[in-house]
């Protein structure tokens, strides 16, 4: 799974890593990701589209031979009408709805959707036949996620006794690859947890503790950094950034990053972040600006522009990590990676 920007990590720079350890199939969001993908591919991998076609870009998605959901049948119809008039076969995942209530055909279309199959074949390849959990990183939704499982396979069976056999069953993410095995099928879209991240903390634990681990298998692969703009005294009394939300109580060194709530480091963390500088902390004071924020160097001897700056990484003996940063920030592992601008520039060490 390589959609918002590879979670934050970079579609350019994941995507040749991955074809280099052996993957070839990639999961999008868009189209707009689906190019991206195939401009930074080294080999001819299949790329999967979960979400938005427009009309005006189905020409050079059938084209391109790009797989994608299908879960309406207004733009089955337009895609089946482009691929007739192409000659080229579209490559479709149905999309079923179990009980997430978002998108997949409900119940009452799909005898359409399998006579539509059945009467195209000629122009229509079925590529897999897929679903979504409602929630399987909790174990609240258990039951929920039970039915969902069982509703699919009842499903799939239709298709079947209809003579339509997809080449993939899909249905896991990487939370129901881990709690719930028997989901895995043909293909499990692994996303948040290639990146080194859990689904949720309930996830982590539960598959610790079920395998007897003390550590986390697990690996990070992303350092978050930035470097000191300026440094500057500021004396006691004095406030320190816009507005009057923090007062110097003793004379203050100050030192400021160009990083921001423009660069998604959130306005939240005003007066509360931590940030990592010559392998100690430093609290972020006065309000996060739209590109800057200043921290508190007072203790920390010879900041000087241009020193390395963490916001989410290892410094000497400390880590910030994502969790971390997530918690401070009120926001998830996923919403913390994927505000990260694709702008700011990705290097592979």
């Amino acid at each position: 799974m390589v959609k918002a920007n590879a979670y934050g990590h970079g579609i350019k720079q994941i995507v040749p890593l991955a074809e280099e350890a052996g993957i070839d199939h990639f999961s999008v969001f868009s189209v707009y990701e689906a190019r991206e993908v195939r401009q930074a591919a080294h080999r001819k991998s299949d790329i999967m589209i979960m979400g938005w076609v427009a009309s005006r870009d189905l020409k050079w998605v059938i084209q391109n031979g790009i797989e994608f959901f299908v879960f309406d049948l207004t733009f089955l119809r337009r895609a089946l009408e482009e691929a007739r008039k192409l000659g080229q076969p579209i490559k479709i995942h149905v999309e079923v709805e179990t009980g997430l209530y978002r998108t997949g055909f409900d119940l009452e279309h799909l005898p359409v959707v399998m006579q539509i199959i059945r009467q195209y074949s000629r122009h229509i390849q079925v590529k897999g036949i897929c679903t979504h959990f409602a929630g399987s990183e909790s174990i609240a939704n258990h039951v929920r996620v039970n039915h969902q499982f069982k509703k699919f396979n009842r499903i799939v069976q239709r298709f079947r006794d209809r003579g339509i056999e997809a080449e993939y069953l899909h249905t896991a993410c990487s939370a129901a690859t881990l709690n719930y095995p028997r989901t895995q099928l043909d293909l499990v879209r692994i996303g948040i947890m290639q990146y080194g991240y859990w689904p949720g903390a309930e996830t982590r634990i539960r598959y610790l503790h079920r395998r007897e681990l003390k550590e986390d298998p697990l690996q990070r692969v992303i350092t978050w950094k930035s470097q000191v703009m300026s440094v500057k005294k500021v004396p006691v009394g004095e406030y320190i950034s816009y507005g009057n939300s923090y007062l110097a109580q003793e004379d203050k060194v100050i030192a400021v990053v160009p990083v921001g709530y423009a660069m998604g480091y959130r306005r939240s963390l005003s007066n509360y972040g931590i940030v990592l500088i010559h392998g100690q902390r430093a609290n972020v004071i006065g309000l996060v600006n739209m590109n800057m924020l200043t921290i508190d160097v007072t203790l920390l001897p010879e900041v000087n522009r241009g020193d390395e700056v963490i916001l989410i990484g290892r410094s000497g003996d400390l880590e910030i990590s994502v969790s971390s940063f997530a918690e401070m920030s009120n926001m998830l592992n996923y919403e913390s990676l994927t505000r990260i601008p694709a702008e700011i520039k990705r290097k592979v060490v």
